[in-house]
């Protein structure tokens, strides 16, 4: 394991709790449903049963749990071990519908066209090869199948200085308010973030414009991309911290 990518593991182990946290109150609250139905709005018309789902980086297991609820079949993968103990704490009895594993996201052990339905949320910016994650992941989706992709320019205000000062209006923003600022959050360390995101390349490119361009030269077809979903997903307290930051969904199709 290279020293980078052993940083990056070690980071989202002491931020399992606190981002489980975070996870249980987007499941507890009308965030869940929001963001089921941006999700299912790109399932295949077939039973739910024999949908073949994965999500990638799954954390704290948001995705998998929502979907579960639902009546849905998931496989979910993480590289953070401790993430995936949190996972399966939060599945609870929905574990019978979920098949969590331990992967690296650029080398799945998974056969070809293995997937109907590939998701992922906040974990691209932060690979060391996100290009090879996407080949990886259009070599598991089957012919027709969908890539949803969330994630936002998390850390492009260390390149360009107008989006520093957006990302600083959002933090005495979000002072004035009664809400709790996102470097607040337990097991956050600002400065080893900031250290990682200095190194991971995707922090100093301009996305979703890398995305599409990089998504269409690996063969996906179709590729869309929402640069306004988390006015659909974010709830008040989101929409503030991440004013300056806002979510885009990719949709790509093999």
């Amino acid at each position: 394991m290279g020293e980078l990518l052993k940083d990056i593991e070690n980071y989202w182990t002491n931020r399992a709790e606190g981002y489980s946290d975070q996870n249980k109150a987007e499941l507890a609250d009308k965030r869940r449903d929001l963001w089921r139905d941006v999700v299912c709005e790109h399932m295949p018309a077939k039973d739910k049963e024999e949908i073949k789902i994965l999500d990638i980086g799954t954390g704290p297991g948001f995705f998998p749990i929502m979907l579960a609820q639902n009546g849905y079949r998931v496989n979910a993968v993480d590289y953070t071990p401790e993430m995936l103990v949190k996972a399966k704490e939060n599945a609870g009895e929905l574990n019978e519908r979920i098949t969590f594993a331990r992967m690296d996201a650029k080398e799945l052990d998974f056969e070809d066209n293995s997937f109907d339905i590939i998701l992922s949320r906040n974990l691209t910016w932060v690979l060391e090869e996100p290009d090879k994650a996407y080949r990886e992941w259009h070599r598991v989706l089957k012919n027709g199948g969908k890539m949803l992709n969330f994630d936002a320019n998390w850390y492009r205000y260390l390149y360009d200085d107008k989006k520093k000062a957006a990302w600083e209006a959002d933090r005495a923003n979000v002072k004035k308010s009664v809400y709790k600022d996102q470097d607040e959050q337990k097991g956050v360390d600002v400065a080893k973030m900031t250290e990682i995101a200095m190194q991971v390349p995707l922090s100093a490119l301009d996305r979703p414009v890398w995305d599409r361009a990089v998504l269409t030269e690996i063969g996906f077809s179709g590729v869309r991309i929402d640069e306004g979903i988390g006015e659909r997903v974010w709830d008040a307290e989101e929409r503030l911290n991440y004013a300056s930051t806002p979510m885009f969904m990719v949709v790509a199709q093999k």
